[in-house]
């Protein structure tokens, strides 16, 4: 049986500190390893560009360019496969922490996370399959997305009525598996409307189209 491709990880962040616990954390996985680490936000954007990982974990605040920057640089940078970006933050509710999702960061972390929950987040942000916390998403949404809807996106009319179910199954973070099995459809299936759904929503991944539903008002984060 061969062995599963290990995830591909950089760090960033400007405590050295934080790095290296989460250095110990993630390499005593033997499906996880660290390739490199960057202390500052331009020092990241170089070190993913040269190493092209997996995953970074973001430091939202750092010198001489923050995390949404970095983050926004690097997509921009990398449009061929680019990496999975979760911000690493200190307050859930942190403005920042929307503003590097609307970047295109797939999730976010919390400093004081587990190891096993900072294990986890590294393999489902990995797999692509699932939003990471979708309460606090919401949560963080509704906050700033107050005011009267806006009209519906020109993408809405587009969707068929299946691609319009999953997009509101993502947005409660719902798996490709657990969609399947509440539309009861294969797996195969929903990962063709899902894709669909990204195609025509214009998002980079699940993060992006969800956030797309609930700036425009398709999907209410209330």
């Amino acid at each position: 049986m061969s062995e599963q491709p290990q995830v591909r990880i950089v760090l960033a962040d400007d405590e050295r500190m934080v790095r290296t616990a989460l250095r110990v954390i993630l390499d005593a996985e033997d499906d996880l390893r660290v390739v490199g680490e960057a202390a500052t936000g331009a020092e990241a954007v170089s070190v993913v560009r040269e190493l092209r990982p997996d995953v970074v974990l973001m430091d939202v605040r750092m010198p001489e360019i923050d995390g949404i920057r970095a983050t926004e640089q690097i997509l921009a940078g990398l449009t061929d496969g680019p990496p999975r970006i979760v911000v690493v933050t200190t307050f859930e509710n942190d403005s920042y922490v929307y503003d590097a999702l609307r970047a295109g960061a797939a999730g976010f972390l919390l400093k004081r996370a587990a190891a096993e929950e900072l294990v986890q987040t590294v393999r489902l942000v990995s797999r692509s399959d699932s939003l990471l916390f979708p309460s606090a998403l919401r949560s963080l949404a509704a906050e700033h997305t107050r005011g009267p809807a806006p009209s519906p996106p020109a993408w809405a009319a587009r969707l068929t009525e299946r691609e319009a179910q999953v997009l509101r199954l993502m947005a409660t973070g719902l798996t490709n598996a657990e969609i399947a099995g509440r539309m009861g459809v294969g797996p195969a299936t929903t990962k063709t409307h899902v894709a669909a759904v990204l195609a025509k929503t214009g998002a980079r991944d699940r993060t992006q189209a969800v956030i797309a539903a609930y700036e425009s008002g398709y999907v209410s984060p209330r």
